[in-house]
């Protein structure tokens, strides 16, 4: 149950990839990847699962995600006709970067970059005007392709009504070589830490002693990697706990948790409430 990292392969005739989804059920597929993400859901209602946050979906959701954001969406009916849809637009984050430092014309779009890292929702006209755009690119050319991501980009950042998805988000800074090292424990932590984290081998990852890598993370990030591993955990609890069938104990268990009752208290220090009141929300709605 641990998030996936899904390898997203850029077409070679392409600066970002479109990906057309039609299938009879999203099923629960807890993954990440390095890509932003850009996703359309349309003809389907069910749950949106994103880092730490958890929402019901509807017809038209529309939502941006920065990279390495553990997210899934998982189905519950259809509105219209027998296949749930998405349109998913990935693009990377050195094509978007290079691109705004060369276009000052694109500066609003540096904005909804950076708060994207959170997962965000758009609504409103916006989203309708959005929507048309991207269903304008399936099978466009590929110069109509790059410039349509462009237009729709530009289209977000119009709206003012956008929501923030996760509580939290990963913004690495300092140099590229800081960086690159710090990418390498990140990776590592967000493929297993619902194991225990040994930070010694998190700073032979990075070659750096355990003090400079404590140092480098929280002068990075903004936060220590034990916090990191608790948003991690805390976020995929608040998924298998909205989806049902298992127990506090189990689903606590499965996220990195051995006692209940320290799970219970670093859930209620993160959301407020208790597991079990948590789940109780999504129970009262019929999920």
């Amino acid at each position: 149950m641990r998030p996936w990292l899904e390898t997203v392969v850029m077409p070679t005739d392409r600066s970002w990839l479109l990906f057309d989804r039609q299938l009879a059920e999203f099923p629960f597929n807890w993954h990440y990847h390095p890509e932003f993400e850009l996703t359309l859901t349309l003809n389907s209602e069910g749950m949106r699962f994103v880092g730490d946050h958890t929402e019901r979906y509807g017809d038209g959701d529309l939502v941006l995600l920065g990279p390495n954001l553990p997210h899934a969406w998982q189905s519950s009916r259809t509105t219209a006709g027998p296949m749930h849809r998405a349109l998913v637009c990935w693009f990377t984050e050195a094509w978007i970067t290079a691109l705004l430092n060369v276009s000052p014309e694109l500066a609003p779009l540096r904005r909804l970059i950076e708060v994207s890292r959170s997962g965000l929702v758009f609504g409103g006209e916006t989203r309708a005007h959005a929507t048309r755009q991207m269903l304008a690119l399936v099978g466009a050319t590929p110069e109509r392709h790059w410039l349509g991501l462009i237009e729709v980009l530009m289209t977000l950042c119009s709206e003012p009504a956008r929501a923030t998805l996760a509580t939290t988000s990963i913004t690495p800074s300092g140099s590229s070589r800081e960086r690159q090292r710090l990418a390498q424990v990140l990776d590592w932590l967000n493929g297993h830490y619902a194991e225990p984290v040994d930070v010694e081998h998190l700073a032979m990852l990075a070659h750096v002693s355990t003090s400079q890598l404590q140092r480098l993370f929280k002068r990075s990030t903004r936060m220590s990697i034990s916090a990191y591993v608790a948003q991690r955990r805390i976020g995929h609890a608040c998924a298998l706990l909205a989806q049902g069938g298992r127990t506090v104990a189990q689903v606590g268990e499965l996220v990195g948790y051995r006692e209940p009752a320290y799970f219970t208290r670093q859930f209620s220090a993160a959301k407020g409430c208790t597991p079990s009141g948590y789940r109780r929300l999504f129970d009262s709605t019929g999920h």
